[in-house]
């Protein structure tokens, strides 16, 4: 799989007078990018782009389009969700004022931040564009303050890898081990503490990958396996592990690892189904029986007490 280049960020808008201060670029980075979200939606994801058009109007229209399109990658998607649009822009004196619909107001506070990130820093990169101004409907975007926030540059938004968004959160997990024998699922709560800027599909894989509590319940997937990568899109999970999820040693019913995988990420769930990807790849036979080329649905005949 293709390395990607991912930025994770703690975005600090540095609420700034610019009015005063006025547009004017300092030290911008060179080069021309198009930001946006990874699967988990908490960090930004930077995507080399090569500017279209000969004008900077052109080359704004552009970017904005490219920006509001969904992608067909589940490593990196568009900033723009819950239905937020464009409905008009303007560029004059190299400032650029944008203006969205009322659905922008729907956004959760890091949703908002990581899209006025990457819409700024995305559309930076054009010549003819000092800074940018967020119009919602007819009136300027505020913070949390009910401060206007007035004209922003990329460099604005403070890149601190390392550094999380939120805290930790507290949930009960259901998950699925094997049975003493191996040969069956079982059902165990677990009280987790996890990061929020990780989803709840990430946490219960790491979970699952730690392993049971109980001494009535063994392992089903293995201790060193890695998880590359959880998405979620059109009700289907995605999880990528690396490979050694196919170390075999102790599995002695092909269903119990991918199953117990399956049966977890549904259960108290709106995903229908899960595929489960290794090395990014779909086109594997677990222990030559389960066919892991398709999304798969939960299983409850191999769950005891069901």
């Amino acid at each position: 799989m293709r390395k990607r280049n991912i930025i994770k960020i703690l975005l600090l808008l540095v609420v700034c007078i610019i009015a005063a201060a006025g547009c004017s670029k300092n030290g911008r980075a060179a080069g021309s990018q198009i930001y946006y979200t990874d699967s988990e939606r908490s960090m930004l994801v930077e995507k080399s782009y090569k500017l279209e058009g000969k004008t900077a109007e052109e080359q704004v229209k552009n970017i904005l389009e490219k920006l509001q399109k969904k992608t067909d990658n589940i490593d990196y998607q568009t900033v723009f969700i819950r239905n937020v649009k464009i409905k008009k822009w303007s560029l004059k004196d190299k400032k650029l004022t944008i203006h969205f619909n009322e659905e922008y107001h729907e956004l959760s506070a890091t949703e908002e931040l990581l899209l006025r990130a990457a819409v700024v820093q995305s559309v930076g990169a054009v010549d003819g564009v000092d800074c940018v101004r967020f119009m919602i409907g007819h009136e300027p975007l505020q913070d949390q303050q009910g401060e206007i926030i007035g004209y922003m540059r990329p460099d604005d938004f403070v890149q601190n890898t390392g550094s999380s968004l939120h805290s930790l959160q507290k949930e009960t997990l259901l998950l699925y081990f094997g049975n003493k024998k191996g040969d069956r699922l079982v059902k165990e709560k677990v009280n987790v503490r996890y990061n929020s800027n990780t989803s709840r599909e990430k946490a219960l894989i790491e979970q699952l990958i730690k392993g049971p509590d109980s001494d009535n319940e063994t392992a089903v997937i293995p201790a060193g396996t890695k998880v590359l990568g959880v998405s979620v899109k059109d009700n289907i999970c995605y999880v990528n592990l690396d490979d050694g999820f196919m170390d075999t040693t102790n599995v002695l019913n092909a269903e119990i690892p991918v199953y117990a995988i399956v049966n977890s990420v549904i259960d108290g769930s709106s995903i229908s189904r899960v595929q489960i990807l290794v090395n990014g790849q779909t086109d594997i036979q677990y222990m030559g029986k389960v066919d892991l080329s398709k999304p798969l649905s939960r299983n409850p005949n191999i769950v005891e007490g069901e």
